[in-house]
């Protein structure tokens, strides 16, 4: 996935002008590079923090539905525990054929929702990350920069914090849109 954003965000700040960059073979030489910290950008401008808001909410909704199914599988487990030996053997067969049965189809739901959230989180994320490539791209060309790359996915081991647009980007991204939402 970094592998991914570091791609993107290298092509964003090279703008497809080619390898040179602005001013050819000169560029090269004296080209600044900088850095911007993506996790950061998602975690803390407001599309990011709208973003995860919206996935927070949608898990609670999914967490309250499972809570009853659980509930309800519970109270048929006590059930089958204590009136269990009073049944006929056919009835308690039957109940403990219901029992697992929702008990089955209460773990697909859960299946479903998970990889329900993970679909919506990684649309989430793509819309985002292509909104935010315009930004990075954009404070890059305004600042001079030859080349952006990702701090985490690029394995920077070494920036200067005047190299880090990170906190510009936030702001430049929560300025571009503060009214959108995810």
């Amino acid at each position: 996935m970094w592998r991914w954003v570091t791609i993107l965000m290298v092509a964003a700040a090279l703008g497809g002008s080619g390898v040179a960059g602005p001013g050819g073979a000169e560029a090269q030489g004296n080209g600044k590079i900088a850095i911007v910290d993506v996790q950061r950008v998602l975690a803390r401008s407001s599309a990011g923090v709208a973003a995860r808001e919206q996935l927070e909410r949608e898990k609670a909704v999914m967490q309250r539905e499972m809570e009853g199914k659980r509930q309800e599988l519970e109270k048929l487990r006590d059930e089958l525990e204590k009136k269990g030996s009073l049944m006929t053997p056919d009835a308690r067969r039957e109940r403990q054929e219901q029992f697992e049965r929702k008990r089955r189809d209460a773990a697909r739901q859960m299946d479903d929702f998970q990889k329900e959230l993970e679909k919506k989180e990684q649309a989430l994320l793509q819309r985002v990350l292509q909104e935010l490539s315009g930004v990075i791209e954009r404070v890059g060309k305004e600042r001079g920069y030859y080349l952006v790359v990702e701090k985490r996915g690029a394995s920077v081991l070494y920036a200067s914090p005047d190299a880090d647009l990170t906190d510009e980007v936030i702001r430049a991204y929560d300025q571009q849109a503060p009214k959108k939402s995810p």
